[in-house]
């Protein structure tokens, strides 16, 4: 589908620095998005990505639905964007699935800060994949976000990365879809994998 940007102001400007060219680009194309897709900024390029389809929701109610039967105190945020520093120039990123405690995200930004954020979750589409494997699996520790789970549909695993440092995560377990992966504390239990 193609995007149409809304008219800008010509930049006459001849020291347009790059990392403000692509905000500005961002922006336009986060304007013009049709209803459903969303527009992400990873490690200094632009993604517009399409609505979901129904399998990949079901992953992403389910994998919500457990940590609140386990954990009702938390937060279980779709749609909510994260500043992730060093992904790109403004590190905007739409995650799956964000845990964090409930009241993280109350104000008014479209992006916050990922300092409350316990757990991301992306779970692949054939659109995202790459990404999900790498500039964000980078970002996010960068961020220091303490776990990321990555539902992998397309290699039919899942992983649980932790122990963030630097640009990578320390440690990571994975287990097939239709196993149980341990969450470890602060979360304290079996994800059952099965139910995907």
């Amino acid at each position: 589908m193609a995007l149409t940007a809304p008219e800008r102001e010509p930049r006459t400007d001849a020291d347009e620095n790059t990392a403000s060219s692509v905000e500005e680009a961002f922006e336009a194309l986060s304007a013009a998005a049709p209803e459903g897709w969303r527009v992400e900024l990873i490690e200094g390029e632009i993604h517009v990505v399409p609505p979901a389809n129904g399998e990949h929701e079901e992953i992403v109610s389910e994998l919500s639905g457990q940590v609140r039967d386990h954990r009702r105190d938390l937060g279980r945020f779709t749609g909510v964007g994260l500043l992730v520093p060093g992904a790109s120039p403004t590190g905007k990123v739409v995650p799956d699935l964000v845990i964090a405690p409930k009241g993280s995200f109350s104000d008014q930004l479209e992006y916050h800060d990922p300092g409350p954020v316990m757990l991301v979750g992306e779970v692949t589409s054939d659109s995202t994949a790459d990404n999900d494997r790498g500039p964000k699996l980078r970002g996010y520790a960068r961020a220091g976000i303490p776990f990321y789970l990555l539902v992998d549909r397309e290699k039919g695993h899942v992983i649980l990365y932790t122990e963030p440092s630097g640009e990578r995560y320390t440690r990571d377990v994975g287990v097939e879809i239709s196993k149980t992966i341990t969450l470890p504390e602060p979360f304290g239990f079996d994800l059952d994998t099965g139910e995907f």
